[in-house]
């Protein structure tokens, strides 16, 4: 296999759960890398140890020095500090932008014309924080959020329908924090609109847990989750290493998009191999715009403050 997938911060729960799924699928070759090598180098083994058994020729190796992730054909970056209990997204913004200035300098050295998947929180302000450092064209930038919320959706409406999950499609849209814009309207059940088969209080229950979706996890465990994060953007990865042309809700900068300009916000996009390869547009109702514009405005304030 020569394909290669670096997990930067894969030493953590995200990271490892990342290789895990890569490795498990056999997308890739994979290389943890994280400022705790000696761990960094037992995932990398413990993970490598697994794949006989899962029937995967994946190799993998993990340790600090980022010379052997060159030539990467998509990083994930995970580092970061998780969320405690009581803390929000953007608590974690000063420490986590020093974290992404130190990574993407590594990252943009050895591997020039990766994609770069961040998945470290407040996911959209780290976003634009790794576009303008890394100077990557927005195609090759695109931030796990939308995905992981879409999932927690879906979940809950598979619980409240009791239905299989493989009927149930959602969509969420904005920044990934408690102004994300889920919308049910989009939502589905076999092709059935959730507005056609629960009643509107019901779907507003579901759409507040969506939003705090980590925040209920964090509580329960006192850290952020780990599993729901780590096989989205594994799923990502797939799609962008297997060119799948597969429509995702993904954090993207957008250029008037949705009437949003210069920023990173959580939009459907189309994933290949050239990463971006499409922003999906859809109409939004009045309300829906106006709540996407909220969204907006909580991550334009993130960036300011770091000045990205």
């Amino acid at each position: 296999m020569n394909r290669k997938v670096t997990v930067v911060g894969g030493a953590g729960n995200v990271g490892a759960t990342v290789a895990r799924a890569i490795a498990t699928k056999e997308l890739a070759d994979v290389v943890i890398v994280d400022i705790a090598d000696t761990k960094a180098a037992g995932v990398a083994l413990d993970i490598l140890q697994a794949c006989p058994i899962d029937g995967s020729d994946t190799r993998l190796i993990g340790g600090s020095d980022y010379a052997a992730t060159a030539n990467s054909d998509v990083v994930v970056v995970t580092s970061g500090m998780p969320r405690k209990p009581g803390m929000s997204r953007d608590d974690l913004l000063n420490v986590n932008y020093k974290i992404m200035q130190a990574v993407t300098e590594q990252v943009v050295k050895y591997s020039p014309n990766c994609i770069i998947v961040p998945v470290a929180n407040p996911l959209d302000a780290m976003c634009q924080a790794v576009f303008r450092l890394s100077k990557f064209p927005r195609e090759r930038v695109i931030g796990m959020a939308g995905v992981l919320d879409s999932a927690r959706m879906r979940a809950f409406i598979a619980m409240e329908l009791n239905v299989s999950i493989e009927n149930v499609h959602a969509f969420v849209l904005g920044g990934h924090g408690d102004t994300m814009v889920p919308l049910p309207r989009y939502s589905t059940v076999a092709g059935i609109p959730i507005t056609e088969l629960l009643p509107e209080d019901r779907i507003k229950a579901i759409c507040d847990r969506t939003a705090n979706g980590g925040a209920e996890i964090t509580k329960l465990v006192g850290t952020s989750a780990w599993y729901a994060p780590g096989a989205a953007a594994a799923e990502m990865v797939e799609a962008i290493l297997k060119d799948k042309k597969a429509i995702m809700p993904c954090s993207v900068y957008l250029t008037g998009e949705y009437g949003v300009k210069d920023q990173f916000l959580g939009v459907p996009v189309k994933l290949g191999k050239n990463g971006v390869e499409q922003i999906i547009q859809i109409k939004l109702t009045a309300d829906e715009q106006a709540a996407l514009d909220k969204s907006a405005a909580a991550v334009k304030e993130l960036t300011t403050v770091i000045g990205v």
